[in-house]
């Protein structure tokens, strides 16, 4: 576990991080549940195995930066403070999620938390994310829009005419690439010229940097160091982080792709949330006790996730023509 060179965390801080990542784990395990049962329709991407990347990105974010991904969205709603109750709601369809049940896992939305999706497309929240970016510039309000994608998405035309223009105008945007392995289901090597994603941005004058994302320390550290130059220098960076989902691309996908024994060795050996309370224990003087709260926390908050999940009325018929178009005169 890479202890940080230029960022000092109280004890608190360090227990928030391992609370979150853990709020994340069991969030996507019940989702998995919910789905199984039926509770949640449509496509469901799980995030388990990656927490380690929101966790330690997001943590070092200012509250005016804006964030946008692709479909596997929900630990990134968690990690900007989005309400879990909501984000499970939506997930379930009813009016109490933050698209009102109409979105889903791949479209709900926050902009009190700066949250802007969620996308279905790949790739096309990767302009969108140079969008806004613009929007910061403009505004000149010293924000960041953090963009992720994957490493399928990586390889989208689009994307490099993002690089492109983000770089022609100065953007303050970080795109930041979770590299997880597979795209959907073809590994890196079968689907890429090049394994360096960070480098891609070279062609047009953008530095990368290549983080370990299963170590939440490392990534915080490396985020704080990105998001620093992007603000200095009001120009865009790339930020890859290798990473590992344990569940296939989608609830639908058996992952058969890869071994057991090569999903078993990250789950034993590489786990962010098991490395990270052990080197708590090991390196900071943890003990057991001291993660009582937050895990007492995490039980107590998904157990009211569900139930408000499943109480949540079922949106009206009506809702069908809300939020579609802009009355004229409207603001």
């Amino acid at each position: 576990m890479q202890k940080s060179a230029t960022l000092s965390f109280e004890k608190a801080d360090l227990l928030k991080l391992y609370q979150d990542m853990l709020l994340m784990r069991r969030f996507e395990e019940r989702a998995s549940q919910l789905y199984g049962m039926g509770l949640i329709g449509g496509f469901c991407h799980l995030y388990i195995g990656q927490e380690a990347v929101v966790t330690g990105i997001q943590a070092v974010q200012e509250s005016q930066d804006t964030v946008i991904t692709a479909y596997r969205d929900h630990a990134h709603m968690l990690a900007c403070g989005m309400d879990p109750r909501g984000v499970m709601a939506e997930l379930t369809g009813r009016i109490g999620g933050y698209s009102k049940g109409k979105g889903g896992s791949m479209h709900m939305f926050s902009r009190e938390k700066n949250f802007y999706g969620g996308h279905g497309i790949v790739g096309a929240q990767v302009p969108i994310g140079t969008g806004m970016a613009l929007a910061h510039k403009y505004k000149k309000d010293n924000g960041v829009c953090l963009t992720y994608f994957g490493d399928g998405a990586a390889n989208q035309g689009q994307v490099y005419e993002s690089f492109n223009m983000a770089k022609l105008w100065g953007l303050p945007v970080l795109y930041i690439i979770e590299n997880n392995g597979y795209s959907m289901g073809t590994a890196v090597n079968r689907h890429s010229c090049t394994e360096n994603f960070y480098m891609r941005g070279e062609g047009f004058g953008i530095p990368g940097k290549l983080v370990n994302g299963m170590d939440v320390l490392a990534v915080r550290e490396a985020a704080a160091e990105a998001l620093d130059y992007v603000r200095a220098n009001q120009a865009p960076m790339i930020l890859e982080v290798e990473t590992y989902r344990y569940r296939g691309h989608s609830m639908s996908d058996p992952a058969k792709y890869r071994t057991k024994e090569e999903v078993d060795d990250y789950k034993t050996n590489r786990d962010p949330i098991l490395k990270f309370k052990g080197a708590l224990m090991n390196e900071y003087n943890f003990t057991e006790d001291d993660f009582k709260p937050a895990e007492d926390f995490v039980k107590q908050e998904i157990k009211e996730t569900i139930e408000f999940a499943q109480s949540s009325p079922e949106p009206d018929a009506s809702e069908l023509y809300t939020d579609v178009y802009v009355e004229e005169g409207a603001q």
